[in-house]
């Protein structure tokens, strides 16, 4: 099962945007930006606790609100950080957003990934495109308690190396020691000498061992189809496999129904489940 994080003595409502401050922008791809956020009460991001996995609803006053995965790690505490892909009215204007600019942000929402349970097992992270958003949470956070988890293997895929997020992290990630880390793009291109290949391709390549194993995998829609595929022809059961749900929110905190999946919501049940559970749902995603 997921879980969910309860957040801090000062967090406030989820159902009331907290003013924040934007102190960070980084322009990850030509559509996809990262911003830190500072709660501006020192009370509230004093108490502002979540778990990797658990989404917020972030706002431009004036323009709406959209969801997001929250894509800091529970560790870092100077800010809140949400990836953006422009692909829409709110979202352009979220990218309109500068250093020093006001937003609101309503979090954490959701359930998390149950990384307690998953203490001494192989963890395998497949992610594609703006999927590494939560996934890098998860991850910073599996690498936060290293020794809590077992063999660590990471598969990040993207188009091109400009659609690739996360520059500087990779650097990191790339020179470690205790995480398996493959990079790929989906062709060849002059300006990556890197791995080549669909990501679902580079995972069967790879072939890590399922035995007392968690995969978890997000990205676009076809790429997790197919990294599915991939999974169940390499011997991963349902219950080892994690992706998550994040399209068609609304609300955040299961009023609205816009998410609902037959009796699930996936603002509230999810929008972490493992594939047993998405199977268990009816066919309506």
């Amino acid at each position: 099962m997921t879980t969910v994080a309860q957040a801090g003595p000062g967090a406030g409502t989820p159902l009331i945007p907290e003013p924040a401050t934007v102190v960070g922008v980084v322009a990850e791809t030509p559509n996809i930006r990262t911003y830190r956020l500072v709660l501006d009460d020192p009370a509230v991001m004093e108490g502002f606790a979540f778990l990797p996995g658990q989404i917020g609803q972030l706002s431009v006053f004036g323009a709406g609100e959209s969801t997001f995965a929250i894509s800091s790690p529970p560790s870092q505490r100077d800010y809140i950080q949400f990836s953006v892909m422009r692909t829409g009215e709110v979202t352009r204007a979220i990218h309109e957003l500068a250093e020093g600019d006001k937003a609101g942000v309503r979090a954490p929402l959701g359930c998390a990934f149950p990384a307690e349970e998953w203490r001494g097992k192989n963890i395998l992270v497949v992610g594609g495109g703006i999927g590494m958003a939560p996934l890098r949470s998860l991850l910073m956070h599996l690498l936060d308690h290293r020794d809590d988890y077992g063999r660590l293997n990471l598969i990040y895929g993207a188009r091109t190396p400009a659609d690739l997020c996360f520059a500087e992290d990779r650097q990191a990630w790339q020179e470690r020691s205790d995480l398996d880390f493959v990079a790929t793009v989906d062709a060849e291109h002059p300006d990556w000498s890197g791995r080549v290949g669909l990501v679902p391709t580079v995972l069967e390549e790879e072939n890590p061992d399922p035995a007392d194993t968690v995969a978890i995998t997000c990205g676009p829609p076809i790429m997790i189809k197919y990294t599915l595929q991939s999974l169940d022809k390499m011997g991963y059961r349902e219950e080892q496999i994690y992706t998550t749900l994040e399209r068609r929110m609304k609300c955040g905190i299961g009023l609205c129904g816009r998410c609902n999946v037959g009796a699930r919501y996936v603002c509230t049940d999810g929008p972490v489940f493992s594939l047993r559970e998405l199977r268990e749902m009816p066919d309506e995603l």
